[in-house]
């Protein structure tokens, strides 16, 4: 008899998505989302509507030609130009999911956009999964050891471990796809040469955000897992997570490298000389849950919760980085008063996909004027109070 209440009360709990293993709510590929009023997750509907009404008002304040506004936000490193491809943008939109549902959206979440820096967080979780499926014994090894087509060849980048370019501490020496690393978001004082000659920093001492050495991870792990970045990031993940067919991953007009005697593109970690994912909020939302669902997608457990606390990890030159998400660790990007074990991955222009494991909340926005960020935020926990 007790055997058979169990079955019966299953078999109601199920189309719902409520049994005790799924604690949260996973939207079938193509399926339209699961919604719920904000008052029947206990959060205050007109508080949440204010926060909407804020992500709305306040849109990034570059061009929607992002061909112009990547011109012009990096206007002061020599030599830049877009080098992979680019695509107007839309307007302010995105999303809240609270327990897996959707509780609040704006704007056209299902269009197709760059996404920028966001990729970084997408590219360290292809590391991820290598060091899951032993393609990486461990992060602390050398890439030297896995990459010794020069890249990693002299005193400095010989010293190079998985986890320097991770944590972006690693200030590898080079070029890459016609890129030098000391032209790449060059410090405010000094001119070409103070640049160029600069003394380098012994790996993990200090962080520096540099798309050339973010590139040379995208370039180390192609050569890993010896095959291209999207279609690793499709079959391992996307198609795994009921994503749509409309996401890309781009790399630089001539950034290709033969791997078993085929040629494939190696990808970039952003987009700020063009490239880099683009996708749409529901996308991010799916990659979002993922995360604060511990690398778990229903029964499959995709990603392993030991990389993700890994990758959660604060790093020693920067504790509010990580393995390429951001952490709300005190310092100087804290968003005060909100609760330090928030983690997201941002990118230029206001794209932000924002983990909150204390609230069960994972929050998309596109378009949102950057320095507003905190504030938005702020508002959205005001309605759970």
């Amino acid at each position: 008899m007790r055997t058979h209440l169990i079955l019966w009360v299953a078999v109601l709990l199920f189309p719902l998505g409520l049994l005790a293993q799924d604690a949260y709510y996973f939207p079938d590929r193509n399926a339209v989302w699961m919604e719920k009023a904000a008052t029947e997750v206990s959060l205050d509907d007109a508080k949440l509507k204010e926060a909407v009404s804020f992500a709305r008002d306040n849109e990034y304040s570059g061009s929607r030609d992002l061909r112009r506004a990547i011109l012009k936000g990096f206007e002061r490193e020599p030599f830049h130009e877009i080098l992979g491809p680019t695509k107007k943008r839309g307007g302010p939109a995105g999303l809240i999911l609270k327990n897996g549902y959707l509780v609040a959206k704006w704007g056209d979440i299902r269009r197709v956009d760059m996404t920028f820096s966001v990729t970084k967080s997408f590219l360290s979780t292809m590391a991820g999964l290598a060091a899951d499926q032993n393609l990486i014994s461990s992060t602390g090894d050398l890439v030297g050891q896995y990459i010794w087509d020069g890249t990693f060849d002299g005193v400095h980048n010989s010293k190079i471990t998985w986890s320097h370019l991770l944590q972006q501490n690693s200030d590898w020496s080079g070029s890459l796809w016609g890129i030098k690393d000391w032209a790449d978001r060059p410090p405010r004082e000094g001119g070409l040469d103070d640049w160029k000659y600069r003394e380098l920093r012994e790996p993990g001492t200090v962080m520096e955000y540099n798309d050339v050495r973010v590139n040379v991870l995208a370039y180390s792990l192609t050569h890993v897992w010896r095959k291209p970045m999207p279609l690793v990031l499709k079959e391992e993940l996307m198609d795994k997570i009921g994503a749509s067919t409309t996401w890309r991953w781009h790399g630089y007009k001539d950034a290709w490298t033969e791997i078993d005697g085929l040629k494939m593109k190696s990808v970039t970690g952003g987009g700020h000389s063009g490239g880099g994912i683009f996708i749409s909020a529901e996308d991010m939302a799916r990659f979002g849950l993922l995360f604060l669902n511990m690398g778990k997608w229903k029964d499959n457990q995709l990603i392993s919760k030991e990389w993700i606390e890994e990758a959660l990890t604060p790093s020693k030159p920067n504790p509010n980085y990580g393995y390429m998400w951001w952490l709300n660790q005190p310092g100087n990007r804290n968003w005060e008063g909100l609760p330090e074990n928030i983690f997201y991955a941002a990118g230029f222009g206001g794209n932000f996909i924002v983990i909150c494991p204390d609230e069960d909340l994972v929050i998309v926005t596109r378009w949102l004027e950057p320095g507003k960020i905190g504030e938005f935020m702020k508002l959205v926990y005001k309605a759970l109070d």
